[in-house]
């Protein structure tokens, strides 16, 4: 016996899932709902199978073939234009010369078709129609027959009003090849409405017969969901096995990792290579497809989850349904009927509110509140690089395919025939990406200067020092999480790009208009010429050795697992400083370790400095920026107080010359600095601005308060290797102990907190503080510094990555400090409501 499946459906009613695929390509556990109806035809010796197809064909004779995998023959039939059930079957008669069944590739069914086969015989029909008992029939096609089974009646969708019986149309029929004489060439025409009221109104055998077992039509959101609980329950058969492991209520495929403490309460399916990190909770029932991960403690209940998608540390997933190759950004929450389409991003901690539709691609701010579905337009971000660059979770946002692309828009931005000098670190990640992004330069016309893995600092140095290099670019892991990476750009000064470039790599970026270059002008990839020895001879040049090595100083040096150890190590033996390394091996699982285990490794270094009685201890930053202090008494300086040090140190040994700041750092850098006659230079809390403003005439020292320190005479960016030697030189030019110039450094409290404030009103936000903060005490630099007393101020400002303000003050004391920042946040909480009651008619501030 041979078999038609209808699989010709849009399924309009599942969009978005369906925006990307036909309906019977939707998943239903573990495989598409057409691959489950051919699993049922084929437990019933039913292999020689016509498909017919209209919308997106070639998604399922991509992903079936012809059917030789499953053992099964499998031809394909294409519409031209829609022709209906009933015409799209007579599409196929040419494959169709016997009693043949016709069934609908779109729903789920367990039916005996064996029984129904039998029935049609008995009854000499021409043709039998799969009926199927249901609580609701008013969305269905209504068909009443006599007692022995012949119809009598359709009723096509009626109202309560209407309803007469609750036997509907499933969609599965068994036919002779005689119904084609009743059904018209080339034109639209269905079973339901068009050739069964025909054969009917003809008197021709037309029959039913009411099936047992179990029938879901699919035919929209809440039943795609019943579906697959259903068939997790157990309440559909299944003719092959969900998951090759099963235990407690949990069928899993190859390769799943659950963390010990993870808790899952079936019934749930997790897919080949699906990941549960610890303290995750997952309640059933619950389908998390392949290559799924799920971080750690998050809580995911009654969803449906497809392959390749990422969920972040404490999101919330309450009754969902995730398409492909999504990412869900840590502490976002998403609740009952929540749809989200295939490659959607997530930002942290955005609310997803009950029964939204996110269509494909989309991808949502930090913190913004949805509700209402989200079909046109791009709902996300709003730029592509960030603070750090361009970041994002490896393999998840940051793909190679993804890199590429990256690539290729720098390729576009730059003249071609350019250098382009590209660094990593040593992770396997940041591996992976750097070739895809040389592919995505070369393809471009673009030539590439390989500088393998070096410190930053030694990366900026060679794209600032050689004339023929016009960007440059690392990527690394970040040094806060193990799972991002970051892309950083260079401009031909080895600074950061200006945002200008930075908007101009986007727009190719978005828009893919890239410069694909003719195979004789494919860019060239070499290894970068002698960047290691270029720094260190251009460094020596820099720094008074002979000082440091007089002082006779020892120093340990933590170099944190990363490159810096190599370049640094060289430096030192050069200089004759005696040296105690610390954490100098190379190791990539080290690269991105948590603010405890840092804290952790400065405890060590205090107990090793005491132990060895050592002048200076330090701890540089994987990439070697930024650069952590530690006195000869073992005593862990924090970031400010590093920086304070510092920028004494720099202007006694050069009095008169400028230095730039964050305008939020406390005021004794100004005290500091008017000791020794000194300018200071007051630049956007952006270390960009920072790099710029370093630039400047006669600046001796910029730093950001947060360990990275820029000496413009060498190289205007941070560079922790140069800030280490500085620091010697300093110190032994001052002829103090760190401790003893600390201990007359001035005294500050500082206190900082973060206010929500909604991408949308922002604006208006600002806006009003402009209107609020006037007059000669008010500094509007990155927000707003409004100088309360000789010693007080308090700075608000926008973060320009998150849905926040940030608000900082200084005052004499941390208790006076924590309540100016109490004070001025509810200030900024009052009139961000009343914004946001004023924009949304008294509620709160949505997307």
């Amino acid at each position: 016996m041979k078999a038609v499946v209808m699989a010709g459906g849009e399924g309009s009613r599942l969009r978005p899932l369906t925006v990307g695929r036909p309906k019977p390509m939707v998943p239903i556990v573990n495989k598409p709902v057409l691959g489950h109806i051919l699993d049922l035809l084929s437990h019933h010796n039913i292999n020689d199978v016509v498909i017919t197809l209209q919308y997106m064909p070639t998604a399922i004779q991509d992903y079936f073939g012809d059917g030789s995998s499953l053992g099964m023959q499998l031809r394909y039939v294409v519409e031209e234009s829609p022709l209906g059930t009933a015409g799209g079957v007579k599409n196929a008669a040419r494959h169709l010369d016997d009693t043949f069944l016709a069934i609908s590739g779109d729903a789920l069914t367990d039916f005996d078709l064996q029984a129904l086969l039998e029935f049609h015989r008995s009854s000499q029909a021409m043709a039998t129609l799969a009926l199927y008992s249901v609580p609701d029939p008013q969305q269905y096609g209504v068909v009443i027959t006599d007692d022995a089974g012949q119809i009598t009646q359709f009723l096509e969708k009626p109202d309560w009003r209407n309803v007469i019986s609750d036997t509907v149309n499933t969609g599965i029929y068994v036919l002779e090849p005689d119904v084609f004489d009743y059904i018209p060439d080339e034109q639209s025409f269905d079973f339901s409405t068009d050739l069964f009221p025909r054969l009917m109104a003809e008197k021709l055998p037309l029959f039913g017969h009411v099936a047992e077992g179990y029938w879901c039509d699919i035919g929209d959101m809440s039943e795609y969901l019943r579906a697959n609980s259903d068939m997790l329950s157990g309440l559909v058969k299944t003719f092959k096995p969900l998951g090759s492991q099963q235990w407690g209520g949990i069928l899993a495929g190859t390769n799943v990792e659950i963390a010990p403490d993870a808790q899952i309460y079936g019934p749930v399916y997790l897919g080949n290579s699906v990941k549960i990190k610890g303290g995750v909770s997952i309640h059933g029932p619950t389908v998390i497809r392949d290559y799924t991960v799920i971080d750690n403690h998050s809580r995911v209940e009654r969803s449906v989850m497809w392959r390749n998608t990422y969920v972040g540390e404490a999101c919330e997933l309450r009754g969902v349904i995730v398409g492909r190759q999504c990412s869900i950004k840590s502490g976002a929450v998403a609740y009952e009927g929540a749809v989200i389409g295939d490659s959607c991003v997530l930002e942290e901690n955005c609310v997803i509110h009950a029964d939204v539709k996110i269509w494909p691609n989309k991808e949502i701010e930090t913190g913004a509140i949805v509700r209402r579905s989200i079909i046109w337009g791009s709902q996300g971000r709003r730029t592509l690089f960030s603070k750090f660059g361009v970041t994002g979770v490896v393999n998840v946002d940051l793909t190679p395919e993804y890199a590429a692309k990256l690539g290729a828009a720098l390729s576009a931005a730059l003249p071609a025939d350019s250098y382009v000098a590209i660094n990593r670190d040593v992770h396997r990640s940041s591996r992976m990406l750097k070739r895809a992004l040389i592919s995505g330069l070369a393809g471009g016309g673009v030539n590439v200067w390989d500088l393998a893995t070096l410190p930053i600092p030694v990366a900026r140095h060679f794209v600032r020092s050689d004339p023929a290099t016009s960007a440059g670019i690392h990527v690394r892991l970040s040094p806060f999480d193990q799972r991002v990476v970051d892309i950083r750009f260079m401009n031909e000064e080895g600074l950061n790009q200006s945002r200008a470039t930075e908007r101009n790599i986007e727009r190719i970026f978005h828009r893919e208009d890239f410069r694909r270059a003719y195979f004789q002008d494919i860019g060239r990839i070499d290894y970068a010429p002698r960047p290691v020895e270029r720094y260190v001879e251009d460094f020596l040049q820099r720094v008074d050795f002979d000082r440091i090595r007089n002082a006779d100083y020892s120093l340990v040096v933590d170099y944190s697992h990363g490159s810096a150890a190599d370049v640094l190590s060289k430096l030192l033996i050069r200089i004759g400083v005696d040296v105690l390394p610390l954490n100098a091996i190379i190791d990539e699982t080290k690269l991105a370790i948590l603010r405890y285990q840092f804290q952790n490794d400065l405890q060590r270094m205090s107990k090793i400095m005491g132990a060895l009685a050592a002048h200076v201890g330090v701890k540089l930053d994987v990439g070697g920026e930024k650069l952590f202090v530690v006195d000869e008494r073992g005593q862990v300086l924090d970031n400010l107080t590093a920086s304070l040090l510092m920028t004494e140190l720099a202007l006694y040994a050069n009095p008169g010359r400028a230095i730039v700041l964050p305008v939020t750092l406390p005021n004794a850098f100004a005290t500091v600095a008017a000791w020794h006659d000194s300018p200071v230079i007051f630049a956007r809390n952006d270390f960009r601005d920072i790099m710029e403003a370093a630039t400047g005439p006669d600046v001796l020292l910029a730093l950001d308060g947060t360990g990275q320190f820029l000496f413009p005479d060498f190289l205007p960016a941070a560079d922790g290797l140069m800030a280490t030697v500085r620091l010697l030189e300093y110190l032994a030019l001052r002829g103090m102990k760190i401790s003893e110039v600390t201990r007359y450094l001035p005294h500050f409290s500082l206190a900082h907190d973060r206010v929500p404030a909604p991408w949308e009103i922002k604006g208006a936000l600002m806006r009003k503080l402009n209107q609020q903060f006037r007059g000669e005490n008010v500094v509007t630099l990155d927000g707003f510094k409004i100088c309360l007393k000789e010693d007080e101020w308090i700075h608000i400002g926008p973060n320009p990555d998150t849905p926040y303000v940030e608000i900082s003050a200084e005052a004499k004391d941390a208790e006076r400090a924590t309540e100016l920042v109490v004070e001025y946040s509810g200030q900024l909480r009052s009139i961000i409501d009343s914004i946001a009651t004023k924009s949304n008619g008294g509620g709160s501030a949505v997307v």
